[in-house]
């Protein structure tokens, strides 16, 4: 007999079952469209590029921002951080909010954030059953890397300031008691840090954070593209070979490039090279607009280049 009771509990469990599929169909989803370049015929050299749309679970993804320190040893850059920052914060509040894991590694900076639940969370994730051999060391190269040529010549350390304008800076950060080669202390105060984030500089501890929340898709954004991004244990390289799906988001980094140094173009040519290299070798890449909306992030002065 079908009693009141009876009624009741069934009606509970569908209702219960109605909601959690409600709340699956709500669960955010990031509509994002990645950008590669595919060779048009093996050992050709040429290549097109082609966009591949794509929906990624919120809740399985994270951003990693990759050393926005407070200051760097070349002016600049220092510039161009400052004048990248509040877009790339506005970005980090809306991904934040829609579930996107925020890490924040600002490499040589940890001891300024000891005691922050955001540092605390990082050093406290458990061991990944899968931890990479080399996911502690720097990646300065991936097989797939050595079919092209390496595209700018970064080997005086990338910096564009003008002589005195860079001396002049060098002896400002002596005077703050800083070391002029290696001045940051800590990230951009721009870029908030929330308690629910993660800090660390550690490819080790980063992945196991990303394994420790089943996290297969990771953006990469911050400075600079050619050395940190692309090469630090959490970087591209190490996430892309270790088969994390991860992208970087082009709009928002940065390059260390010297135009006085081969191809002789200006730094922001420079900055896209090294881009076409990693779509080519590496990852495929995003823009901002495609989470905030609007067009993608342009630096002030920057030529009118594709990016």
């Amino acid at each position: 007999m079908f009693s009141r009771n009876s009624f009741l509990l069934r009606w509970g469990c569908l209702s219960g079952l109605a909601a959690f599929a409600n709340l699956a169909l709500a669960a955010p989803v990031l509509q994002l469209t990645l950008q590669k370049r595919v060779e048009t015929k093996p050992g050709s050299g040429e290549f097109r590029v082609t966009a591949t749309a794509e929906k990624w679970d919120a809740a399985k993804t994270a951003i990693i921002v990759c050393d926005m320190w407070d200051l760097h040893h070349c002016k600049n850059a220092v510039k161009r951080e400052g004048e990248l920052a509040p877009r790339m914060n506005d970005l980090l509040e809306k991904a934040r909010a829609q579930g996107v894991f925020i890490i924040h590694a600002p490499s040589s900076c940890m001891k300024f954030y000891e005691g922050h639940p955001a540092r605390e969370r990082a050093k406290a994730a458990p061991k990944a059953a899968n931890l990479p051999t080399e996911i502690g060391s720097w990646c300065k190269q991936i097989p797939a890397e050595e079919a092209g040529k390496y595209p700018i010549d970064q080997t005086d350390g990338g910096e564009d300031d003008e002589a005195a304008e860079h001396a002049a800076w060098a002896e400002e950060l002596k005077a703050k008691g800083l070391n002029p080669r290696a001045p940051w202390t800590r990230q951009i105060a721009t870029l908030k840090i929330y308690d629910q984030d993660a800090v660390s500089d550690s490819g080790v501890e980063i992945w196991n954070l990303l394994e420790q929340r089943g996290i297969a898709n990771v953006i990469l954004m911050g400075v600079h593209v050619n050395m940190c991004v692309a090469g630090r244990p959490f970087g591209l390289r190490q996430m892309a070979k270790n088969g994390k799906h991860v992208v970087l988001m082009r709009d928002f980094t940065d390059s260390m490039y010297n135009p006085a140094r081969w191809p002789f173009v200006d730094h922001y040519r420079g900055t896209e090279l090294f881009i076409e290299h990693l779509e080519k070798f590496v990852c495929p890449t995003i823009t901002s607009d495609q989470l905030l909306g609007g067009q993608p992030f342009r630096f002030s002065p920057e030529p009118a280049h594709k990016r």
